[in-house]
């Protein structure tokens, strides 16, 4: 038995019970009650990979699509809040996409209606806010609502890092 702690930050909960996301754009995304068992990453991982023997995965994984892509917090600062981590997705087909440059950032594209994977296709409609979301968001951020356009820039400009992660473990 282990005693790893799989509870989702609060704020993360809290959004996701909106549950405004299903089938949200022709984006079917099922958010978890807890975060992934980690062994049950590194299975993944490993699959995904190709690599038997690759290291335990640096993500903190909280919901899927239909066709089994992960969403997750990649822990790309170790020892940092799970909070100020990134949130990408990794797809079935080998899909890569950073999602938000934080919580914060998610928080913020959820509240101005844009689903956790509306950005892995990129955004083909013009969003709407969503006045309950807006309410979490700004609850657990304190700042005001941001551009799409900016929140998903910051997210682009990671994507670098997280390819060359992802290069250096399918080698």
């Amino acid at each position: 038995m282990t005693d790893e702690d799989r509870t989702l930050p609060p704020a993360l909960k809290e959004a996701h019970a909106s549950r405004f996301f299903e089938e949200h754009d022709g984006h079917d995304f099922q958010p978890d009650d807890v975060f992934m068992w980690s062994a049950e990453t590194t299975e993944w991982w490993r699959h995904w990979t190709g690599d038997p023997a690759a290291w335990v995965p640096p993500f903190r994984v909280f919901g899927r699509d239909g066709s089994g892509g992960l969403a997750a917090f990649w822990i790309r600062v170790p020892g940092a809040a799970v909070e100020i981590q990134p949130v990408v997705f990794l797809g079935s087909e080998g899909e890569l996409q950073v999602i938000a440059r934080d919580l914060g950032d998610y928080l913020w594209l959820l509240a101005n209606g844009v689903g956790p994977l509306e950005t892995v296709d990129g955004l083909h409609r013009v969003p709407e806010p969503i006045p309950e979301l807006v309410a979490i968001a700004r609850r657990h951020t304190g700042t005001a609502p941001p551009p799409v356009e900016a929140l998903v820039a910051a997210a682009d400009a990671e994507l670098p890092a997280l390819t060359a992660l992802i290069n250096s473990a399918t080698k």
